[in-house]
C-alpha cells in the first residue's frame, strides 16, 4: 500500500487521487491531510480513505505521525509555494499543483529550498507529457521540420468564465491568467522547442468583456449573484441562458461576471485575453495567444511548429497532429484517442508519480520545469503591465 499525505485536499487533487492515481495504483490510501476546511475535505474523500485519513494541523505533524510514503499539494495557488517549501525538508516524492509559485519572491524561495533538498517532484504539467505532445516532440527529434525555428501556441478557452464567476476571480490568489493558464503552455512550448524562453514581450486586455464595465457596459455591484439580479432574464451569463444557449460554464447560481468585485486593471484582475512574443535561448521565436471569452466549438488549444523542411500542427480538442513536408508532395494527419483527462496527460503524470514512489523512474516534469515556467509567466505579466520587453530569469542563475 502507498501511504499519501495531502496538503490542501481540494477538487483537483482529490479528483487526481480518487480517479487517475488509482487507475495506475489502486492500493493508494490517503492517510493524512492538512486542510483548514475539514468538512469540505472529508466530503471529497473516497470510501476507502474515510477510515484511515487523519487531519493534522501542520505538515511536520503529518509526516511524523502518519508516516506517508509521498506527499501531494493541492491548495489554492498562493499556498503552493509555502507547502512545497515545507515538503522540500523531507526525502519524500511530491506531487505539486501548478502554478508552483505566484510571485518572484515565492519562485526564488522555492528554487532555494529545492536546491538544498533531495525531494523529487512531479509538477502538474499534463500537456507536456500528453501523448499528442510527446509524439510531436518525437517528430521534431526525427527531423520532420528540420531545426525548429518558430512555434505558434494558441489557447481559445471555451470555459473561461470560471475565472470570473468562481473563486478563480480572486486576483490576490491567482495573480492573473499568465500564471494560471499560460504556465502550462509556456512549459510545453519550451519542451517542444528544446530550449527555454529568455525574453518576452506581452500585452493583455482587462475589463473589456468581463468585470466592469465589461460587455454589459456598466459595472454591476459587488456581491451580486444571478438569483438576485433583475437582469437575469436577458443576461447571457445567467444560468437560464447558459442552459438555453449551450454556452458552457456553471448552470448554477453564481457571482456576476460583470461585477466590480472582479477587480480592476489598476488594482489587479484576470485578463479577458493576453498575448506574448517569445525568444528562445537557441535563437528560435514564438508567439502565444490565450482568449477567455471563447465558447462552444471555438475552443482550441495547440501549436504549430515550423522549420525549413516542414510544419507540424496539432490541436488537443480535435486530437489531431498534422505533418506537412515542405519539399515533397506528402502530408499526413494522425488522430489520437479521445475522452482522456487533460488529453491523456493526467494519466502520464500519475504513472510518473507512482513510478517515482516505487523507485522505478524519474519525473518528466521536475520542480525546475515548474519554476522556469513561473519565471516566464512573471516576465510576461511584467511586460504586459509595463509595455516593454522583459528578460526571463533562468533557473540556476545568480541574482544580480
Amino acid at each position: 500500500m502507498i501511504r499519501l499525505g495531502v496538503m490542501g485536499f481540494g477538487g483537483r487533487i482529490s479528483s487526481m487521487i480518487n480517479h487517475v492515481f488509482r487507475e495506475v495504483e489502486p492500493d493508494i490510501r490517503v492517510v493524512g491531510i492538512v486542510d483548514p476546511d475539514e468538512e469540505g475535505a472529508r466530503s471529497r474523500l473516497a470510501e476507502c480513505d474515510k477510515a484511515d485519513a487523519v487531519f493534522y494541523t501542520s505538515t511536520d505533524e503529518m509526516v511524523r505521525q502518519a508516516k506517508p510514503d509521498a506527499l501531494a499539494v493541492g491548495t489554492r495557488c498562493n499556498l503552493h509555494t509555502p507547502y512545497a517549501v515545507e515538503a522540500a525538508r523531507y526525502d519524500l516524492p511530491l506531487f505539486l499543483e501548478k502554478p508552483v509559485a505566484t510571485s518572484m519572491e515565492q519562485a526564488t524561495a522555492l528554487e532555494d529550498a529545492f536546491a538544498a533538498s533531495r525531494c523529487q517532484a512531479v509538477v502538474s504539467f499534463p500537456l507536456r507529457v500528453s501523448p499528442l505532445c510527446v509524439l510531436t516532440r518525437q517528430y521534431i527529434d526525427e527531423g520532420a521540420v528540420g531545426p525548429a525555428e518558430h512555434i505558434l501556441g494558441v489557447n481559445y478557452v471555451p470555459y473561461g468564465t470560471c475565472y470570473f464567476d468562481g473563486h478563480y476571480r480572486n486576483f490576490a490568489v491567482t495573480q492573473g491568467l499568465f500564471l494560471q493558464k499560460a504556465t502550462h503552455d509556456f512549459d510545453y512550448m519550451s519542451y517542444l522547442m528544446g530550449s527555454t524562453i529568455i525574453r518576452v514581450a506581452a500585452t493583455a486586455q482587462y475589463g473589456r468583456v468581463f468585470g466592469a464595465p465589461g460587455a454589459r457596459g456598466k459595472g454591476m455591484p459587488a456581491g451580486l449573484v444571478c438569483s438576485q439580479c433583475d437582469d437575469a432574464l436577458v443576461c447571457l451569463e445567467s444560468p437560464e441562458n447558459r442552459k438555453r444557449n449551450g454556452s458552457g460554464g456553471t448552470d448554477q447560481d453564481h457571482p456576476c461576471v460583470f461585477g466590480v468585485d472582479c477587480g480592476s486593471p489598476e488594482a489587479g484582475m484576470n485578463e479577458d485575453a493576453s498575448n506574448a512574443l517569445l525568444q528562445f535561448a537557441n535563437g528560435a521565436a514564438g508567439v502565444y495567444t490565450q482568449v477567455f471569452y471563447s465558447r462552444r466549438d471555438s475552443g482550441t488549444r495547440g501549436s504549430t511548429i515550423s522549420g525549413y523542411h516542414g510544419t507540424l500542427s496539432f490541436d488537443w480538442y480535435t486530437n489531431e497532429l498534422k505533418r506537412v513536408r515542405h519539399h515533397a508532395p506528402f502530408s499526413d494527419t494522425i488522430r489520437a484517442g479521445g475522452g482522456m483527462s487533460h488529453f491523456g496527460g493526467d494519466h502520464e503524470l500519475s504513472q510518473d508519480f507512482i513510478g517515482l514512489i516505487r523507485g522505478r523512474c524519474k519525473s518528466r516534469t521536475p520542480i525546475e520545469t515548474g519554476i522556469q515556467s513561473v519565471y516566464t509567466c512573471l516576465a510576461a505579466k511584467e511586460s504586459a503591465e509595463t509595455g516593454r520587453f522583459v528578460d526571463v530569469r533562468q533557473v540556476g542563475s545568480t541574482p544580480v
